[in-house]
């Protein structure tokens, strides 16, 4: 049972205290080689990409990977549709032009899907690292729609150990309150504060809404700009 969402969240990031440890790794030698972190998912996963990408304190070498069919505001239940249909996940990977140097982000809580699983195997191929944020329960549990599950082809998994549904109360039958997004950006902090340590000199945005940043800000679009053309 799940009656409390602040210790569910502190348990899940200390569960996943080596998973996190090795995706800061793999982020921060990305950075340090010249490479981009590629964020994605689809449908509500699409905030978690929102919270990695052009944030403040967010690393500035971070692309996001996302196609217009599969954003809920653009039409709720053809983006459901459109992550189902394959082909469109890897050609938004081909697309973004990975490589070898990148380290690929995949949030997906059912991870069950063809648009994530197809993002982590064009990665894969290219040689880029595939991080997954993801629940294996949830995943297990669903009907499988790809030739593999995302945690499956994931060289780090971070389990977000979310119920399947994505629902945490009431306890006895839960039918609302999910819980993904909360878990998925506390996970994604607890990496940012590890590669703080790994790696302090990796760029980072500075808020917009305080004094002196917009020029500190745009001499970083200018650096990453030609490769991340969402800036």
């Amino acid at each position: 049972m799940i009656d409390d969402l602040t210790a569910l969240v502190s348990r899940v990031v200390e569960d996943n205290h080596d998973a996190v440890l090795d995706a800061a790794e793999a982020i921060a030698a990305s950075g340090r080689c010249g490479g981009l972190l590629h964020a994605a998912g689809a449908g509500h996963s699409l905030a978690a990409v929102m919270e990695t990408f052009f944030r403040a304190g967010g690393l500035a070498f971070v692309r996001p990977l996302w196609d217009q069919s599969i954003l809920p505001l653009a039409g709720a239940l053809a983006s459901t549709a459109a992550e189902r249909k394959t082909g469109l996940g890897a050609d938004v990977a081909r697309r973004a032009g990975i490589t070898d140097a990148d380290t690929v982000l995949i949030f997906s809580n059912s991870g069950i899907n063809p648009y994530p699983v197809e993002i982590a195997q064009h990665a894969r191929e290219v040689g880029a690292r595939v991080v997954s944020m993801t629940s294996v329960a949830a995943s297990a549990s669903a009907p499988k729609r790809a030739a593999h599950r995302l945690f499956e082809i994931s060289d780090i998994v971070l389990d977000t150990a979310v119920p399947p549904g994505d629902v945490t109360w009431p306890p006895h039958a839960p039918v609302t309150a999910p819980a993904s997004t909360i878990i998925t950006a506390s996970l994604w902090a607890a990496i940012l504060r590890r590669i703080d340590t790994i790696a302090p000199e990796a760029p980072r945005w500075k808020s917009a809404n305080t004094t002196g940043t917009d020029a500190f800000n745009a001499a970083l679009v200018e650096r990453f700009g030609p490769r991340i053309p969402e800036l």
